[in-house]
């Protein structure tokens, strides 16, 4: 099945559904994307597509799982969504048969910090974090004891790299030792084409 467009009740969403959610509970993961990716009708909808997903839309995530990558309106960014994003989160719930116990959350640079700030809101949301080249609070990481893969290029030129490096060592300080951070050498802003990998995945599934 590929991603289909949904015009929601809060946020317009791209949707993939792998299994039947008429007979068993799904995981969910949430993407939030990019500030490129911004949009404000159906049209602008496959935008939010445009990074992260290759390794669902190539096949290679076999799992049984429910995939939702809301589009932030163009006038806005996600940290100003955040209470949003969780009404959003609980409408998808209530629609697609979800495991509430199964909710994973990443994002990609302005989804980055989305992904960071609201699973520092809203911490017991969330069953894994990924978030990529973003930021969030460090004076606030203690709550966040989920599983946590952050991924960052070292030559970030758009989003310090002090930001991922902060927030994973403020966790690691307050006692989650089940996070790790992936610096990629040479590499500047654009860090999401390696660290979104059916391994990836993989982890956002409970693998």
């Amino acid at each position: 099945m590929e991603f289909s467009g949904v015009k929601g009740k809060i946020f317009n969403y791209m949707l993939y559904i792998k299994g039947d959610a008429t007979k068993e509970k799904l995981p969910l993961i949430v993407l939030l994307h990019g500030a490129g990716e911004r949009g404000d009708t159906m049209d602008d909808l496959p935008r939010v597509l445009v990074h992260g997903t290759s390794p669902v839309r190539n096949g290679e995530v076999t799992e049984h799982f429910v995939m939702v990558c809301p589009q932030c309106p163009t006038d806005s960014f996600w940290i100003a969504e955040i209470p949003h994003i969780a009404a959003f989160i609980d409408e998808v719930v209530a629609e697609y048969n979800i495991d509430e116990s199964r909710i994973a959350l990443t994002g990609i640079s302005m989804g980055g910090f989305g992904a960071w700030c609201t699973a520092l809101r809203y911490p017991e949301r969330f069953y894994r974090l990924a978030p990529v080249c973003g930021g969030g609070m460090p004076w606030a990481a203690g709550v966040l004891k989920m599983p946590i893969r952050a991924f960052h290029g070292e030559e970030d030129s758009v989003v310090k790299v002090s930001n991922s490096i902060d927030m994973v060592e403020a966790v690691k300080r307050a006692g989650n030792e089940d996070v790790e951070l992936t610096l990629y050498p040479g590499v500047g802003h654009d860090s999401w084409t390696r660290a979104y990998t059916k391994e990836l995945y993989g982890f956002l599934l409970g693998k």
